[in-house]
């Protein structure tokens, strides 16, 4: 074994890359719950991946036949009920670690220094899964598939100048139609997966080359031994593989339940109106996209002018990627951070959770000023943050990570 695994080595790094990536991949050693996300978001793509191949194999991206091909598979395919409620719920669960990850940059600082790239990569892949989503809720071509489709891609002819050639563009024809599906589908199965796999590739390149951050915030290769191997780090195999594997099976726990069990989630994740074919001729009643796009949703919702709908709830997504210049204070964590900031990220986890309910329910009076209100409160914080960071009393960042008791 050891002869022909040194003779894949001359051809084909296998061994040094285990060293460089893992067995000698040095990580902080105080690692907490909120470290689980990043790998199993990874984990989800990978399900995605392996699911999305399988229900194209039966799947027929043709208008008259799409509604029916699904059913087939739920029906007449063997396991394809499983393959497809595995596939239907990993989308949910993606958005749902892919926020947790997010968040625990927000609590942690890992966007800043020395990180922007690596914030601006994941950024970027958050917005492919945005699109990748949007596109694949189309292919069911159910009654809210159809509609929401319809309502996403009419925004588009908002801009101005070329908003109505974009749209068309889009669709492919006037109204959504079989071209849009037929586009829909290839962008949904290769090209958007293709791009995730290059911008996931450059965003693990980046994490590995300016290491991982941690519930500190403190730069771990700062403080190295003789041997040029950092005080407060510890390989990331066989200590964090082994951590990860306990977290993905309490994962796959849960999510297999959800599978089994409530594979609709009260309509959270699949809706009632997407078991109807689409009809042209018939608007369902209350048009809304699935759970993880409401908070944006919500966002468009609050502005009355729909131009400027549009243009908030790109702004919303836009001011995520330059929080790295918006947040100026030196110290990372939330840890050692003010009172005032924990206030203000308190306030834009609510406003964030706000907005994706008032996204989700019908738009009364009430519910339209409680989005406008979400709404100020969310592009608030930015605005607070970029005044307040850089003059906080922070408390003194210790010089060693410090093991939670």
């Amino acid at each position: 074994m050891s002869k022909f695994m040194a003779w894949i080595d001359q051809r084909l790094p296998v061994s040094s890359f285990f060293r460089n990536h893992l067995s000698k991949y040095y990580a902080p050693k105080n690692f907490n719950f909120f470290y689980y996300f990043g790998g199993l978001a990874l984990f989800i793509f990978i399900l995605q991946i392996v699911t999305g191949i399988f229900l194209t194999i039966n799947y027929k991206p043709d208008a008259a036949q799409a509604f029916a091909s699904v059913e087939y598979i739920m029906r007449d395919v063997n396991y394809g009920w499983l393959i497809r409620y595995l596939h239907s719920t990993g989308a949910s669960f993606f958005f749902l670690v892919i926020y947790l990850h997010m968040f625990r940059a927000l609590l942690y600082g890992s966007f800043k220094k020395p990180r922007e790239l690596l914030w601006i990569f994941g950024m970027l892949i958050f917005v492919l899964l945005i699109a990748e989503a949007f596109m694949g809720y189309l292919l069911p071509w159910g009654q809210m598939s159809y509609w929401g489709a319809q309502v996403i891609i009419s925004l588009f002819g908002a801009i101005p100048f070329f908003g109505e050639s974009l749209a068309l563009w889009i669709r492919g024809d006037y109204v959504v139609s079989d071209v849009t599906l037929n586009r829909f589908f290839a962008f949904h199965v290769i090209a958007l997966p293709l791009l995730l796999f290059a911008l996931i590739y450059l965003h693990l390149a980046a994490l590995h080359t300016v290491g991982s951050n941690n519930p500190d915030g403190i730069e771990i290769k700062e403080m190295k031994d003789s041997e040029g191997i950092p005080r407060d780090g510890i390989p990331f195999h066989p200590y964090y593989t082994v951590k990860d594997i306990y977290g993905l099976m309490v994962f796959l726990t849960i999510f297999m339940f959800i599978v089994f069990f409530l594979p609709e989630f009260g309509g959270y994740f699949l809706e009632k109106d997407n078991f109807v074919p689409a009809n042209p001729l018939k608007t369902p009643e209350h048009i809304v996209p699935l759970w993880y796009l409401t908070p944006f949703y919500g966002i468009l919702r609050a502005i009355p002018d729909k131009l400027g709908g549009v243009l908030a709830m790109g702004l919303a997504i836009l001011v995520l990627f330059i929080l790295p210049w918006i947040d100026r204070c030196p110290v990372k964590s939330i840890r050692y951070r003010s009172v005032s900031y924990k206030i203000l990220l308190t306030l834009f986890i609510i406003s964030f959770i706000g907005l994706g309910y008032t996204g989700m329910q019908t738009p009364t009076t009430i519910i339209t000023w409680m989005g406008r209100l979400f709404t100020l409160i969310y592009f608030g914080f930015f605005i607070a943050l970029y005044y307040m960071s850089p003059n906080e009393k922070t408390k003194e960042v210790p010089e060693r990570v410090q093991m939670d008791e």
